[in-house]
């Protein structure tokens, strides 16, 4: 079965959603604190996925084209009433800002990297799945966490995964014949490298050490194809 590994990985996620709300009631003070580790641990793993990039001018527009396109649209703004109306369904209005940060947030941590466009490329060329059910173990870990903090937000990221990781699988049936191997190869290292950074932003954001509109930054992920396509016709 095509989507068996994405599969399980949305199931994992709301599975680690739902234990991560009977913990959210756990004195503050350990709650900041593990939220610092965590925010530490982001940064990392963001930092790791930038410097893996081999074409910095590809980033770099990438991520110009795409801020200009999430500030026109308003992208965050949309993303954030987005999450205070879902918000709203199940949690008081105090709480709503806190939803919408916990799916962007979540969203970003499970959908972007390496592991998810590898994971969905093999369960739909090979029907080998063990690198998203390896993924799946590792983000129900982080969303038991992450909910701890944002709520019920984070457990709404699976949407956003299950469709993302199932569409590629789905079209990895048919990729190889329509993108070369080596195109392929280094789309995924760029958009890694993209995705790092907004990762990277995560974190930053979660230490209150600045804010950043990752939200308007989101359209980088798309662009990103649009640009490695024009850098390899030059």
């Amino acid at each position: 079965m095509v989507l068996y590994g994405t599969l399980i990985n949305g199931a994992l996620i709301v599975i680690g959603s739902l234990l991560g709300l009977f913990f959210t009631k756990i004195p503050e003070r350990y709650k900041k604190t593990v939220m610092h580790g965590i925010s530490l641990a982001v940064i990392l793993i963001g930092l790791q996925m930038a410097f893996s990039t081999e074409t910095i001018i590809v980033v770099l527009l990438s991520l110009l084209t795409g801020a200009i396109i999430g500030e026109f649209i308003h992208l965050e703004e949309g993303l954030n009433r987005f999450g205070a109306w879902v918000g709203s369904k199940f949690t008081t209005s105090n709480e709503n800002f806190s939803v919408a940060q916990g799916f962007m947030t979540a969203s970003l941590m499970f959908v972007i990297g390496a592991m998810s466009i590898l994971g969905a490329l093999d369960s739909g060329i090979r029907g080998d799945h063990e690198i998203l059910i390896t993924k799946a173990v590792i983000d129900g870990f982080v969303a038991l966490v992450l909910t701890t903090t944002f709520g019920f937000g984070v457990v709404l990221s699976v949407v956003p995964v299950v469709l993302y990781q199932g569409t590629i699988a789905l079209l990895a049936t048919q990729i190889e014949n329509w993108v070369p191997e080596a195109f392929l190869n280094g789309l995924i290292v760029e958009l890694t490298a993209v995705g790092g950074l907004l990762i990277l932003a995560i974190g930053l954001n979660m230490l209150k050490i600045v804010q950043i509109r990752i939200g308007n930054l989101l359209p980088s992920i798309v662009t990103v194809v649009l640009v490695y396509y024009i850098y390899q016709l030059f």
